[in-house]
């Protein structure tokens, strides 16, 4: 990785001159973001890293001059060619031709694996993750909320995979529960066979809104409480009913994850743990964790004082579960299933205290992985809204992009406006840059960076680039430890501006051949790693728009 070879060189230096081992100062030299006011430096060590202590009011005013006292003890070498300071930093400067043949060479050599090679990663450990995500009810329509889900879900499992770790892709079905008894009620009077082939989610959300209006009436409670019972008790004629609702169900959801670009490992749902649900209360019930209320029902005391003042409900009065109780028997067996290091769950955060309540009963049963789960847990803001997924609509792309700008877990509101917009910051604007530079790539041809003067890309713009080039792996790096696609998004945009700059202002057509080559090397690095970082968020690059 180039900008570790860059990092190691100059920790080597410090190293000598403040008497600490280089890898204990790797993680404090970052690549400086480039601007576009102003020249910057490539990279910067910042005094209050290796500093005993920073926090002192003190020290702090003083960081200034130990940076000035510290660059005059380091000199220029044939990788360092300027030394300089900033307010509590010290600044270095790459010899440019090194730079640009170093940058080079290994964006190209590296392919699809430019940055994630990086020693930054050496101390993270190689893990086996379970990853949640999409997990749509059956029988209800695809919307904005279940969008959300899987492109969060997609993103930081493609990450994960990207980085070496064991990934495991679930899509946890919602496909089990009292609702299912009033959806079979509502199909047994409303139903057709044959709209349930041709658009089984359009048909089955008619259905559901028609029994709907009619759920209060005590017969039809009734008559849903009892097509449940019957689903439990494994009643032949109620099973397949059902099945087919789920079959029809997945089969159109598979169609829209093909357009997404989304797979999935493995397909489980709420159904595979209807009985798993009966052991996990019978566990509950032995570890004297079970109590009943008045009512019947079953409980789990949450409460610091046992007093009840904080309970989760795990059971019906007729001894059916919950969906708590379900997600219990899930989260068990998969521990069980594939001894992963982790599972992460990509929630819509009004499921919080679902979510908190599952991992309390988890740890109360004594199972203490619940405690990394909780912490794994990624939860996003909700919107809720149908979603006509289109192959061929700009909105398809600008929903990666729109969603990822910020936090996930930050307040968020969905608007067509913004994601059919082609202009600005957008995940079109990411499409065109790639399929722009794609055409350069086919009018000139490939270059390799060992037949490239790089005295040719000593230009400002080509210089911004190839600084950019360099920070991709810290980018990654950040992403990789909060799990926030918005660092890499912010990344690309940046990337797709400098190169449309540099597109104009270092024109290979008309150029010396040997410019020319030279440049071309340049726009194809850009591009390389352009549509790496797009494909981790699951934007399949295009070459033409």
């Amino acid at each position: 990785m180039a900008s570790c070879a860059f990092r190691r060189s100059i920790a080597s230096q410090l190293s000598k001159v403040l008497d600490l081992p280089p890898e204990n100062l790797i993680k404090s030299i970052s690549a400086v973001p480039v601007s576009k006011k102003r020249h910057v430096a490539d990279f910067q060590l910042s005094v209050a890293s290796v500093t005993e202590d920073s926090s002192s009011e003190s020290l702090a005013q003083d960081l200034h001059l130990q940076a000035q006292k510290l660059a005059e003890r380091l000199k220029c070498d044939a990788v360092v060619s300027e030394i300089s300071t900033g307010p509590g930093t010290v600044n270095f400067t790459i010899n440019r031709e090194l730079l640009a043949k170093t940058v080079l060479q290994q964006v190209l050599k590296d392919g699809s694996e430019y940055g994630v090679k990086s020693e930054l990663f050496s101390t993270v450990p190689r893990q086996k993750a379970v990853i949640e995500f999409s997990s749509p009810n059956i029988a209800k329509k695809f919307h904005i909320g279940h969008l959300r889900s899987t492109i969060i879900g997609n993103f930081i499992a493609n990450l994960k995979a990207a980085l070496g770790h064991e990934v495991i892709r679930m899509n946890y079905l919602g496909d089990w529960g009292m609702q299912f008894g009033l959806l079979g009620v509502g199909f047994q009077c409303f139903g057709n066979k044959e709209k349930l082939k041709s658009s089984p989610l359009q048909h089955l959300f008619e259905v559901y809104v028609q029994i709907n209006k009619e759920a209060d009436d005590e017969n039809v409670k009734k008559l849903a409480k009892d097509f449940f019972r019957k689903l439990e008790e494994h009643d032949e004629q109620t099973l397949s009913l059902w099945k087919q609702f789920r079959d029809f169900s997945i089969e159109e959801y598979i169609r829209i994850y093909k357009r997404l670009g989304v797979h999935f490992d493995e397909y489980s749902g709420e159904s595979f743990y209807q009985e798993k649900s009966q052991e996990v209360l019978k566990m509950l019930e032995d570890k004297g964790l079970l109590q009943k209320t008045v009512k019947g029902t079953g409980v789990v005391d949450l409460s610091e004082k046992k007093d009840l003042s904080l309970f989760s409900t795990v059971m019906r009065s007729d001894g059916t579960s919950l969906y708590i109780t379900r997600d219990l028997a899930a989260a068990i067996d998969r521990m069980n299933k594939h001894s992963c290091d982790t599972m992460i769950y990509v929630t819509d955060k009004t499921q919080s205290n679902h979510f908190q309540h599952l991992f309390q009963i988890l740890k109360l049963m004594g199972y203490d992985w619940a405690e990394s789960n909780q912490r794994d847990r990624r939860p996003y803001r909700d919107s809720r809204e149908s979603w006509p997924c289109s192959t061929n609509n700009p909105s398809d792309v600008n929903l990666f992009s729109q969603d990822f700008r910020g936090l996930l877990s930050s307040d968020y509101q969905f608007s067509w406006d913004r994601a059919l917009q082609s202009r600005g910051d957008t995940g079109v604007f990411l499409q065109y840059t790639h399929a722009r530079l794609h055409s350069l790539e086919q009018i000139h041809g490939n270059k390799q960076p060992t037949d490239v003067n790089v005295a040719c890309l000593q230009e400002p713009d080509a210089i911004s680039v190839l600084q950019h080039l360099l920070r991709y792996d810290e980018v990654l790096y950040q992403s990789s430890q909060d799990l926030q696609p918005k660092h890499i998004v912010s990344y690309l945009l940046t990337l797709s501006r400098l190169a449309a700059v540099a597109h104009k202002t270092l024109p290979v057509k008309g150029s010396a051949p040997e410019v020319a080559q030279a440049r071309c090397c340049l726009f194809q690095a850009a591009r390389s790693v352009l549509a790496n970082g797009m494909k981790l968020l699951g934007i399949t690059p295009v070459t033409q728009m």
